[in-house]
């Protein structure tokens, strides 16, 4: 069998509304909004065997807190042509069934931008934007100014309110850096020639700068014809570099670095001449059967004047999805959050020459304390997976919050919204909000406050 069919990746088979969802504690009064997360639940699979985990149609699992209460639990596909007709239902405003290129319902990501929510996914597949309700409404070209494919990990400026992209797509000689303004057009395609097409997931953003990780994970035509549901290979022959580009665009600095896959960047900020970049970064990944070497957090020193980057490792403890509180991106961070998640390691090492240490089965969050070079861990047990942390803001400093995750709760079969205190890391979460179903571990997501 698939392990990523099975166990806390299992999908779940239909989709649910609940209100008034009982609490153990108290949610604080002043998360007033939604907390959203995007991940793959396909429908239908024909070969499990075959099934690849980043493939699975999306689905959104939302909840909706106000006053101290949580209204309601929806969990929703994003309604592509494909799935609409799989549920029986006529198409939303988008690409035609079957399109392979672009019929696919974003699984990776869910955000807003200029009053729209939108499910992402990045190499082809458009946007969609749902309702406050999660209701699919079709695809976004944000008003006709997107030519071809988004991307799955934006980066929104605090300051300026623009939303930063660096898309990619496997038959490009090139990947693009778009700006959206506040308003939600397009307002400037920057094309960046790249040999080889790799797969950029992800990228960073300073003040000045917009940072590229050119990575030896490439798109494969081979794989492609021969049915490969991810058709991109680790390529020895690709040299593995980091580009800084001046955010308004311009010749990029490029500089050679040892093989490595970067799924995600936590932050990056300028410091005099230089950019520091943190993030989490693994020897070797095959992302045509998700097995890996084991990730660790490091922070890289970029000098491009000098022509070098620096490697430090923060932590070697295997995490993923790192994160910091949204109101300091780009600029220089103290506190960064991580999640370690058993289940995903114990999937994604499967294939290592020898077993993982043991507590890389074990479920927890992490903060971590660049300025005192320290590490608090809120764990959560086996078997209680844990997904992503979501700051979501309640006061001016950095740390003044709450972490957002969902987690399983073994006992009940289902999953709880835990609340963690940031500046309480490791004390008991200050309310538990019980779903009454499983929540899959998933991707990423977004706390959405009311305006």
């Amino acid at each position: 069998m698939n392990p990523y069919l099975e166990g806390a990746f299992a999908p779940v088979k239909e989709e649910v509304t609940a209100y008034d969802l009982p609490v153990t504690g108290r949610i604080p009064q002043e998360l007033n909004g939604r907390y959203l997360r995007n991940g793959p639940n396909p429908l239908g699979i024909e070969d499990p065997v075959a099934h690849h985990y980043m493939l699975g149609a999306g689905m959104i699992h939302g909840v909706r807190l106000r006053d101290g209460r949580a209204e309601w639990y929806r969990n929703r596909w994003v309604r592509s042509a494909s799935v609409a007709a799989r549920l029986g239902e006529p198409p939303r405003p988008g690409p035609p069934a079957g399109d392979p290129w672009l019929d696919f319902a974003p699984n990776t990501h869910v955000i807003r931008h200029a009053g729209r929510t939108l499910a992402l996914m990045e190499s082809g597949p458009p946007p969609y934007e749902l309702d406050d309700e999660l209701r699919t409404v079709g695809t976004c070209d944000f008003d006709g100014t997107l030519e071809d494919a988004f991307t799955a990990h934006t980066k929104l400026d605090p300051v300026s309110g623009e939303l930063h992209a660096v898309t990619y797509f496997p038959l490009w000689d090139h990947v693009r850096h778009l700006v959206l303004d506040a308003s939600g057009a397009v307002t400037r395609t920057t094309e960046i020639p790249i040999p080889d097409a790799p797969m950029m997931h992800d990228f960073a953003l300073t003040e000045r700068h917009v940072v590229l990780i050119d990575q030896p994970v490439t798109f494969s035509m081979e794989a492609m014809r021969s049915g490969e549901p991810a058709p991109y290979v680790w390529d020895e022959g690709h040299q593995a570099r980091v580009g800084v580009m001046p955010r308004e665009g311009g010749a990029v600095r490029w500089l050679d670095i040892d093989p490595c896959y970067v799924a995600h960047t936590l932050n990056a900020y300028d410091e005099g001449s230089a950019v520091i970049l943190d993030l989490v970064r693994y020897p070797r990944m095959d992302v045509r059967t998700l097995t890996a070497e084991p990730p660790a957090l490091e922070r890289w020193t970029i000098d491009p004047d000098a022509g070098t980057v620096r490697r430090r490792t923060v932590d070697d403890r295997p995490q993923e999805f790192p994160r910091v509180n949204d109101g300091v991106l780009s600029r220089r961070h103290r506190y960064g959050y991580a999640a370690v998640i058993g289940e995903m390691n114990e999937a994604t090492f499967s294939a290592m020459a020898g077993p993982p240490p043991d507590e890389a089965f074990d479920n927890a969050l992490i903060k971590h304390d660049y300025e005192r070079g320290t590490v608090e861990v809120h764990r959560f047990g086996r078997g209680a997976a844990v997904g992503e942390g979501v700051f979501a803001a309640a006061g001016a400093g950095e740390d003044d919050g709450y972490l957002l995750a969902y987690v399983h709760d073994p006992e009940r079969g289902a999953a709880d919204l835990v609340i963690l205190s940031a500046r309480d890391f490791t004390g008991e979460p200050v309310a538990r909000v019980h779903l009454p179903v499983r929540v899959p571990l998933g991707f990423h997501g977004s706390w959405l406050p009311d305006r």
